[in-house]
């Protein structure tokens, strides 16, 4: 019987052949039905507590950039003095930002709407002609049922806006909680990290450290790099939009500045903005060297500065990080899809720095 080949051999009753794919694809297939549940079980959980998960996240995120000006200031002056300066002077700066923005809105809003009205009509002739050939009437009958629509529905608007007003607190208790977990992130964040560490085993503390060794170096990282990149390109397109004579050409930078913590996606966005304002008040020429600009800003940020500034702290592939963006939005919207690409950049830090350290070579880069 043994000299027989495989396919005539006789197996006993129960002695079912297997095959080693169909095997190694069932061992996979329950790991991965595990992580999936202890993966939608992170969800549910930080959906449930979404505001407590965003104000750490924020926390941990003022703690990246503050934290080496901080770290300066502690040579000179008493460590909780150094973060309180450092944390100060961020809010003021903050807000004198967004004071100068409220004010250069406020001080062109009534030549801005004159604009716009002079722009409209003359955006309508050119819409009439070929190849569009709009109705003569469609952005007058457009106007009127915006008018109607508003004044038909006053009340769900009042609804709306009472609703934003208590989201609007929930904004501010979100930042005032990242706010005072940032100030002991700063102060004393590594103490805190080694008293999480050492409720661990022995055995299992020097991984857990080398993980948040390499899961903090790729957030700041990437922190760093991401702000390095909208920062740059905010100041393209403000100049760019002065040049261009734009209105609004400082609230438009910040938009994208804004806007660039999405990546692939938020600049286009914020760009369009910039367009459709342009079309309005400067007509199709500027509006069409606008477009040029998203596409001149998209190739410099895809190009150069995404490749010279976070290559070092992030290495995803575009795809992936285009999934992670729009499962991000999926998910949470805005903020999930400003958090998604630096979670899957940590996660996959912490992945490879744990593998190397099984595999004896030392912790990861």
């Amino acid at each position: 019987m043994s000299a027989l080949p495989a396919r005539y051999r006789t197996y006993p009753a129960g002695a079912a052949r297997v095959s080693p794919v169909l095997r190694t694809a069932a061992a996979y297939a329950w790991r991965l039905l595990v992580v999936a549940a202890v993966a939608y079980g992170v969800f549910v959980v930080l959906g449930r507590f979404h505001e407590i998960g965003l104000a750490v996240f924020l926390g941990l995120v003022a703690t990246a950039l503050l934290r080496p000006p901080t770290d300066l200031l502690a040579r000179w002056i008493p460590r909780p003095l150094a973060v309180a300066c450092a944390l100060i002077g961020s809010i003021v700066l903050v807000l004198g930002a967004l004071a100068f923005v409220g004010e250069t809105v406020a001080s062109q809003w009534t030549d801005l709407i004159a604009e716009f009205r002079d722009g409209l009509a003359r955006i309508e002739p050119w819409l009439e002609r070929a190849p569009f050939r709009l109705d003569p009437h469609a952005l007058s009958d457009l106007q009127a049922r915006i008018g109607s629509y508003l004044s038909s529905h006053r009340s769900t608007l009042l609804d709306t806006a009472v609703t934003g007003a208590g989201r609007l607190v929930q904004a501010l208790t979100v930042i005032a909680l990242a706010l005072f977990c940032s100030v002991f992130f700063i102060h004393s964040g590594d103490r805190q990290w080694a008293w999480f560490c050492a409720q661990f085993p022995v055995d299992a503390r020097q991984r857990l450290g080398d993980a948040g060794r390499a899961a903090w170096r790729t957030f700041t990282g990437y922190t760093h790099g991401i702000v390095l990149v909208a920062a740059t390109n905010a100041v393209l397109v403000c100049v760019a939009l002065l040049l261009l004579g734009v209105p609004l050409a400082v609230p438009l930078a910040l938009l994208e500045f804004f806007a660039a913590f999405i990546p692939l996606i938020g600049s286009p966005v914020a760009l369009a903005v910039a367009a459709v304002v342009a079309l309005a008040v400067k007509g199709p020429l500027v509006a069409g060297l606008v477009v040029v600009l998203i596409v001149v800003i998209g190739q410099i940020e895809g190009h150069l500065l995404h490749p010279l500034v976070m290559s070092w702290a992030v290495s995803l592939h575009p795809v992936v990080v285009a999934l992670s963006v729009i499962a991000g939005a999926i998910a949470a919207g805005v903020v999930g899809a400003v958090v998604a690409v630096p979670l899957v950049s940590v996660l996959w830090s912490v992945r490879q720095t744990l593998r190397a350290s099984a595999s004896g070579s030392g912790p990861g880069p």
